[in-house]
């Protein structure tokens, strides 16, 4: 049994000079780099999820674009997974969960983008698939969004689905309890 890092769409389209710009995209992508470099230290297992947008006249992650590419940062290595997805759930319609029974994981470690989305969607589905789901919060970034004629900054958001993510279906933590 082991920890899988499963790093969950940083893109380049989340970035600054990207359609969709997160909040604290630049700083996530760095604490995701140095777990991803910590999980390789130890040997463990990777798997990178990237999303693809498939509809007509999508504006962001579109395949074959730069913006649809993962950030260099995290870039995988020979013998890393690469899953492709086009649901906001990286298990939906993805053999990620194969691939996780394949090197009989136990416990996820989840990073990625967006918080409020397909971190969400995938931290829930792994809880309800029975994984013991660690999410490090800082290695994760979130939009600004509108609702109801509010705009909620993109910290807050973030802020928000951690706090909910925390509260039943992973453990929230910052990179640096697991590092060490």
């Amino acid at each position: 049994m082991s920890r899988v890092l499963v790093i969950v769409d940083i893109q380049r389209d989340y970035f600054p000079d990207g359609a969709h710009p997160l909040v604290g995209a630049d700083e996530a992508a760095e604490r995701a780099a140095e777990l991803l470099a910590h999980q390789r230290e130890l040997g463990l297992p990777v798997i990178h999820v990237r999303h693809e947008s498939r509809e007509a006249g999508a504006s962001m992650l579109v395949p074959g674009t730069a913006g649809g590419e993962i950030d260099g940062r995290l870039a995988p290595r020979d013998g890393e997974h690469v899953v492709t997805k086009t649901h906001p759930n990286s298990f939906l319609d993805t053999p990620l969960r194969a691939l996780l029974d394949e090197v009989a994981a136990s416990e996820l470690l989840v990073v990625g983008m967006m918080s409020s989305m397909c971190v969400d969607a995938t931290v829930r589905a792994a809880s309800d698939f029975g994984y013991r789901v660690t999410v490090a919060a800082d290695a994760c970034a979130a939009p600004d969004l509108d609702f109801d004629g509010v705009r909620v900054d993109g910290a807050r958001v973030h802020a928000a689905f951690m706090a909910a993510l925390g509260s039943a279906y992973a453990r929230v933590v910052p990179s640096r309890e697991l590092i060490g």
